[in-house]
């Protein structure tokens, strides 16, 4: 089985029984390249979150520059 960005969960509609509700799934290489990167920059992402999207991006060949938060440039 895939790897998992987080949980699935139900898509709820209007008007649709509970159940026949469709299941949405977040596999890692669905993902978008910015919300990977958007994961492993913020400080609420989980390590084990963090190390998952960092070996996707690894594994899709994209090379990560690693820089300190104090030599961004705003």
């Amino acid at each position: 089985m895939p790897a998992k960005f987080k949980a699935s969960a139900k898509k709820y509609i209007r008007g649709v029984p509970a159940s026949k509700l469709p299941v949405e799934h977040f596999y890692l290489h669905t993902m978008k390249k910015e919300e990977l990167f958007e994961a492993i920059n913020s400080n609420r992402t989980k390590p084990k979150v963090r190390v998952k999207c960092i070996n996707e991006l690894q594994r899709r060949g994209i090379k990560i520059e690693w820089v300190k938060p104090s030599e961004v440039q705003q």
